[in-house]
């Protein structure tokens, strides 16, 4: 195995494994402090414990990804001390924006919300979430913005075989991370939404805490139904943009191999990449246009013409990437996401008219949701990802051009296997954690009364 797809596997396995956390930091954190304020306006206990029993599951989730992320860094300087090179002067200015701006904000609020229950007004407590909820959001805007470049240059000036940025306005508003954002975000509130769907019916089922778990529930209920179309449409129009910009991301996630005036939206298909066809394919047909265009006219280009364009533009090469894994990333995402509008609609039909907790399949089948955002959340991103492939910098750098020059398999796999059996040990400890905290439920807040002395009875 080269050297660069060895640094690909290992950047990619990073990559997953940190955005395992993020969604539910950016949506989890927002709803507590939804909760807490709840608390600070009615002074009603229930609310105070609702936010710390999931502040406890928040600060695990983010301790989790601040550790995973952290790593990332070092990939730039040992694997792709190229890309480092040759887009230095553009990546790292939202990436130190984040440090500065966002991660300490939130590492400092969060500190301080951690330690000051007792110690700060209600009010002030409460302020204290929502700066972390702010700068949680605020740090995936930074780290979009980075990312966005890579998918859509903007802002910038080759000089001296380096990319350098002149219009920091531009890249901050990229027209990519605009839409890329809202997604993001979005995708988060999923997640939090069908995390604290499933842990609440975990104990609705159970019978446990349930004054915390039925209002929990109907939290999860509001923020998953709005979150999960919400994410649709925000979809929906990064879809619309991406058929603008990365043409080739759109056809090769359909599998689209000749341009076609309407287009079908494939359902299925068997891909021969070789031959450059699909063997067999079911589609409705026009609905690709539809999507695309907001109307059932308008041309969708094919991967061959887009692939001799861009040849003709760019030299001779395969500038086509891995047409089936993104064909399947795409579906799965979609397929996740209809599974869990299904499912929480029905949930939230039933609340509704006071009977859930009567269906116990319907409790049972929100708790078995819990994958689901998570599985969407990372197909997603290899949708996004991989369908830049073979570029690293869209039209500016080829993955291949971006690699260490000087670094050895061998080396790449001491540290990716070290690594990922770091990462195995703290992915059983943090659900192991995580796990005993959600049998647990909230603690009682109240001091517990003194044990009798010995020889005593209670009634002495």
């Amino acid at each position: 195995m080269s050297e660069v797809l060895l640094a690909r596997w290992q950047f990619g396995i990073t990559s997953v494994y940190h955005f395992l956390f993020i969604p539910l930091t950016l949506g989890l954190s927002l709803m507590i402090a939804i909760m807490e304020t709840m608390y600070v306006r009615t002074n009603n206990e229930l609310y105070k414990k609702m936010t710390k029993f999931w502040g406890k599951l928040f600060l695990l989730n983010f301790s989790m990804g601040v550790v995973t992320g952290i790593v990332q860094e070092f990939h730039f300087g040992m694997n792709w001390s190229e890309y480092s090179r040759f887009m230095g002067d553009i990546f790292g200015a939202p990436l130190a924006m984040e440090a500065l701006t966002a991660f300490f904000l939130e590492s400092t609020f969060l500190g301080i919300w951690i330690f000051g229950w007792d110690r700060l007004s209600k009010r002030l407590h409460a302020a204290c979430i929502w700066i972390v909820a702010f700068a949680s959001n605020l740090s995936a805007y930074w780290i979009l913005v980075a990312n966005s470049f890579m998918q859509h240059p903007v802002g910038y000036a080759i000089n001296n075989g380096r990319a350098e940025m002149t219009d920091f306005f531009a890249l901050i508003s990229n027209p990519y991370v605009l839409y890329q954002l809202p997604h993001t975000i979005l995708s988060g509130v999923v997640t939090a939404g069908i995390f604290v769907l499933a842990v609440s019916a975990y104990h609705l089922l159970k019978g446990t805490h349930l004054e915390v778990f039925r209002t929990s529930f109907k939290f999860g209920l509001v923020w998953a139904i709005a979150g999960v179309f919400a994410v649709m449409g925000s979809g929906h129009l990064q879809t619309q943009f991406v058929a603008k910009a990365q043409p080739m991301k759109l056809a090769a996630s359909e599998a689209l191999w000749e341009s076609a005036d309407p287009a079908p939206f494939a359902i299925a298909a068997v891909i021969d990449e070789k031959n450059q066809k699909n063997s067999f394919e079911i589609g409705v047909p026009g609905a690709l246009t539809l999507l695309a265009h907001d109307s059932f006219r308008g041309e969708i280009k094919g991967i061959k013409e887009l692939q001799a364009a861009a040849a003709a533009k760019y030299g001779p090469g395969n500038y086509i990437p891995d047409v089936t894994a993104l064909f399947w990333s795409f579906r799965t995402m979609i397929a996740a996401g209809m599974v869990m509008a299904a499912v929480t609609l029905v949930c939230g039909w039933l609340w509704f008219r006071g009977k859930l907790e009567s269906y116990p399949l319907a409790l049972k089948a929100m708790l078995w949701m819990l994958p689901l955002p998570y599985i969407a959340n990372s197909a997603g991103w290899f949708v996004t990802e991989a369908g830049r492939q073979p570029w690293m910098v869209i039209g500016l750098q080829k993955v291949a051009q971006a690699a260490s020059p000087n670094v050895t398999a061998a080396e790449i796999w001491l540290s990716m296997t070290g690594f990922t059996l770091i990462y195995g040990i703290l992915a059983v400890a943090a659900v192991y954690l995580a796990v005993k905290f959600v049998k647990q439920g909230p603690v009682d807040q109240q001091p517990s009364a003194p044990a009798p002395a010995k020889g005593a009875t209670l009634w002495s």
